[in-house]
């Protein structure tokens, strides 16, 4: 049996936070959920380097991430990721309060793998985040060897 990846959660606010791993909890996921706080955090996470560096090998099973964050923007991760030969293919969903167009097209266009509005009433932001956990971690089929 193949082993579960990382569910990787990229949000800076706490609140988001808390609620996002309430609701993947809710769902009984095996898999574990790593939250970084920012950009940097995110990428040495994927690219397993700086604090990540012995982390064990292997992408995460999807990105859950934030367009608006410090140090490095979601966007700017988005790029690394999609750019880069031996990573390019772990899903990536766009998670953010932003529906400015702007974003949304170049999220796109750098190859995010969904867009999602943050609902703003709890209950419709927490089954959103409840139907993405166990579509990207139980139902999506991953690409086939070490990505």
């Amino acid at each position: 049996m193949p082993t579960l990846r990382p569910i990787l959660l990229v949000e800076d606010n706490p609140a988001d936070v808390e609620l996002t791993l309430a609701a993947l909890k809710k769902v009984k996921l095996a898999n574990e959920i790593v939250v970084a706080r920012d950009g940097v955090e995110a990428l040495d996470f994927i690219f397993a380097r700086g604090a990540h560096a012995d982390r064990p090998p292997g992408p995460p099973a999807v990105v859950l991430l934030d367009l608006k964050l410090p140090r490095v923007d979601g966007l700017e991760v988005l790029e690394q990721v999609k750019t880069h030969p031996s990573y390019r293919a772990i899903p990536v969903v766009m998670l953010t309060s932003s529906r400015e167009e702007t974003d949304i097209v170049r999220s796109y266009q750098q190859g995010v793998n969904s867009f999602v509005v943050k609902p703003v009433d709890f209950t419709s932001f927490y089954e959103a985040i409840r139907d993405l956990g166990v579509f990207w971690a139980v139902l999506n089929e991953p690409m086939p060897g070490d990505l």
